[in-house]
């Protein structure tokens, strides 16, 4: 039986994008043996992997520090006896370790991150505004290259059915019949992808007087809970998760909701996952560089046209016009609308 090692560390909704091309590889090529390596964390967005699957979930603050440390995971690895090496992140540890394995006579193929085609989308002038290949098609050309054919049919991680939330009930209460659950996740990494608390709020405050709806807030750290909860006390309706469930739970949480509102951010992805609908916000990023959720569709994002923008792949660029319109302009009425009408 053939192994072959897929690589991919970080960040959380990258890894989350992986998952919808490794389900369909995996159920497409039940006699490989794949293992995928990435950060322990993650573990839970593979839990429902077929089981020709493994998980090993690694951190670089302990055994596996520096270079020691990455020598050390080699030699694990390299006992495993891959004959392919997948890598679908292409940083300097990925580097390493795929030069060790090729150096062994291991067949490798790292991702092609398109950066030619980003600069031109990103750039001030003359902007090529033309959509990129997606992470989920690049990931599947890394498989590709390696020898193997690969159509990308994926639904969800529970496959047709719902993460069951029932050990969670206490905690986010039971769906009755009729009642709209909507989740919003109203932060990002980077300023230029969070749409303005300001805005923001008048959007939560309307459905939080939704009648027969249930809001969950979804962020984490101080900062973001200091506004989620700021919102919650003025809108009781509403339901803060931050700190209230890990992220299995979450998962089967965000499986259950009828949509979700989010940025160009991890949200989105956890539940493009899940098969939940997402009415996402794009600021200084856009849906062509390539990262839009599974399956969701471009008239779902919502944006406005401005020369300046995109002015940046991953947001996290200062605006050069210094007053962020690219957000400021969206109107609250624009979002809550595109949301009612996926709730139809």
């Amino acid at each position: 039986m053939s192994r072959i090692l897929i690589m991919r560390f970080s960040a959380m909704g990258d890894v989350a994008m992986t998952v919808p091309v490794i389900t369909s590889f995996a159920l497409e090529y039940p006699q490989l043996e794949i293992t995928i390596l990435s950060r322990d964390i993650f573990k839970p967005l593979f839990a429902q992997m077929p089981p020709n699957v493994t998980f090993m979930g690694i951190h670089f603050n302990g055994e596996y520090k520096g270079l020691g440390g990455l020598n050390s995971l080699f030699n694990e690895l390299s006992a495993m006896k891959f004959d392919y090496v997948a890598d679908f992140h292409d940083v300097l540890r990925t580097k390493y370790l795929r030069l060790r394995f090729k150096m062994q006579g291991v067949k490798v193929q790292k991702i092609d991150k398109g950066r030619k085609g980003k600069k031109l989308l990103t750039r001030r002038s003359d902007k090529k505004r033309v959509m990129q290949p997606s992470s989920f098609c690049r990931y599947a050309d890394v498989i590709q290259r390696l020898g193997f054919s690969l159509s990308l049919n994926f639904k969800s991680i529970y496959g047709e059915s719902h993460g069951n939330i029932d050990a969670i009930e206490s905690v986010v209460g039971k769906k009755t019949v009729g009642e709209s659950w909507i989740g919003i996740a109203p932060f990002a990494k980077h300023k230029g992808k969070i749409y303005p608390a300001e805005l923001m709020e008048i959007v939560v405050a309307h459905f939080a007087n939704r009648p027969n709806t249930k809001v969950f807030l979804f962020g984490g750290g101080n900062h973001e809970k200091k506004i989620i909860d700021g919102w919650v006390d003025k809108y009781p309706t509403l339901y803060s998760m931050i700190g209230k469930l890990k992220l299995n739970s979450e998962l089967a949480l965000i499986s259950n909701i009828d949509v979700m509102l989010s940025m160009d951010s991890a949200n989105m992805h956890l539940a493009s996952i899940v098969n939940t609908p997402v009415v996402s916000i794009w600021g200084a990023t856009h849906p062509y560089a390539g990262f839009m959720g599974w399956q969701q569709p471009l008239t779902n994002a919502v944006q406005i046209d401005l020369e300046c923008r995109p002015c940046s792949i991953y947001g996290n660029k200062a605006c050069y016009r210094n007053d962020y319109a690219c957000l400021w302009n969206i109107k609250p009425d624009s979002v809550i609308s595109k949301i009612e009408s996926v709730l139809v």
